[in-house]
């Protein structure tokens, strides 16, 4: 393990690139408004006489828009700027997200007209999503990848902590409405930060974000040429070439097709009827707490094989819907939110760097779209499930289901090959 002050002038030198920190403080101030706006939407739509199968329904109306968007996304990160998609991205979304949060506080929204603008927010966040997570190698020298993406996971994760912290309480003191009016205001800034990144100098394949200055039209008309099918025939093609990828995507499906509805639908539910609105803010802030001390290890420490680590902690997440349903005790919560959070932030920060490091600079946006899509492709089932499944076999049982297929699929991806020998290339 290697000591924190050894790491510092390492951690400078990160930050010492323009395009990173205008990276890093977008996604960071997005995150922050992205953990009120779920707080917020959730006691929306219980507000408006909503009920817990409806919930699921706007959550997964959103989750299905996104899945059904993401692979354009993708293909587009690889052949356009991938500044333009995130900077056009977060431009829209504060419109859409301002509208919400005006119908709200008029009185005239309905459950019908959320769920269409979550709809729209999922296919804005899907167009971008790719281009944002393959942007890091682009910011920052092959040496300083690693503490890069540990470093960035870490800065939006810690504004996660303060917008769950506060969620609840804005919404308890000021309604749902200004709370997503919050979000609306930190994707118009985010779309400020986007638009300053510059990194004409990045080397990439396929699309160079300095076509947005005129200098990678070839680039772009060899992109053109091509069909958004067999791009798609490419990225799927990298994926199945690394075994350890596909089978982890795989894993990541079984997880939110089961942890997607507990987070989304019945723990609001749970914990509003046995404590308070406030108390599920809470929650999600022990969870993101979880996460930064997951980071803040991850600055430290860099197992050789640190897929194989991560996964192994991951198998930690059942702890929060365990927690959910074995315990009376809010502190038992808060520590099963913390451990949940801590065990998902060392898989993630290891599962990142493992495709930072081992998929092409030119696929890197697809890559990432089959990621995402393969994560999130049960997800808008699970959510719809969640209400009418805990109803009928009980909501402590079901939670109790969700913690150990959680915690049994993690544990059985640590017994495969091609994750136990994966290791960290030395930078």
């Amino acid at each position: 393990m290697t000591d924190l002050a050894t790491r510092r002038p390492a951690l400078r030198a990160v930050l010492g690139h323009p395009a990173y920190r205008y990276l890093v403080a977008g996604t960071t101030v997005t995150a922050l408004g992205n953990a009120i706006t779920p707080v917020a939407l959730a006691f929306a739509v219980l507000e408006l006489g909503g009920s817990a199968t409806e919930l699921g329904l706007v959550v997964a109306i959103f989750a299905a828009a996104e899945v059904v968007t993401i692979m354009f996304g993708g293909v587009l990160g690889d052949r356009v700027s991938r500044r333009l998609m995130m900077r056009g991205s977060a431009t829209a979304t504060a419109v859409t997200q301002t509208v919400m949060a005006v119908s709200l506080i008029g009185g005239w929204a309905t459950i019908p007209m959320i769920a269409a603008i979550g709809m729209l927010n999922g296919c804005l966040g899907a167009l971008s999503g790719p281009s944002s997570q393959a942007m890091t190698r682009q910011t920052v020298p092959a040496a300083e990848l690693a503490d890069a993406v540990a470093l960035r996971r870490l800065s939006s994760q810690t504004a996660q902590v303060l917008g769950f912290a506060v969620a609840g309480m804005l919404v308890a003191a000021f309604g749902p409405g200004w709370a997503i009016g919050v979000d609306a205001l930190t994707f118009a800034v985010a779309a400020l930060c986007f638009g300053r990144i510059d990194v004409s100098g990045a080397v990439r394949a396929g699309a160079d974000d300095a076509s947005d200055e005129g200098s990678g039209a070839a680039a772009e008309g060899a992109a053109a040429r091509r069909s958004m099918f067999g791009d798609l025939r490419e990225g799927a093609r990298e994926v199945l070439r690394h075994t350890w990828l596909w089978l982890l995507i795989g894993q990541a499906l079984l997880y939110h097709l089961f942890y997607g509805g507990v987070q989304g639908v019945l723990g609001p539910v749970v914990v509003k009827d046995r404590w308070t609105e406030a108390a599920w803010g809470w929650a999600l802030a022990a969870l993101m707490a979880g996460f930064i001390l997951g980071g803040l290890i991850s600055l430290r420490w860099r197992p050789r094989r640190g897929l194989l680590v991560g996964t192994a902690t991951l198998s930690l997440t059942a702890a929060f819907p365990l927690a959910m349903a074995l315990s009376d005790s809010l502190v038992v919560l808060l520590a099963g939110a913390a451990l949940h959070g801590f065990g998902l932030e060392i898989f993630s920060v290891n599962w990142d760097l493992s495709i930072q490091q081992n998929v092409a600079e030119e696929k890197l946006s697809r890559v990432y779209a089959f990621d995402m899509v393969g994560s999130f492709v049960a997800r808008p089932l699970g959510l719809v499930l969640a209400g009418p499944v805990s109803a009928l076999v009980g909501m402590a049982p079901w939670l109790v289901i969700v913690g150990c297929v959680m915690g049994g699929t993690a544990l059985l991806s640590t017994l495969l090959p091609s994750v136990r020998r994966l290791e960290r290339r030395a930078t």
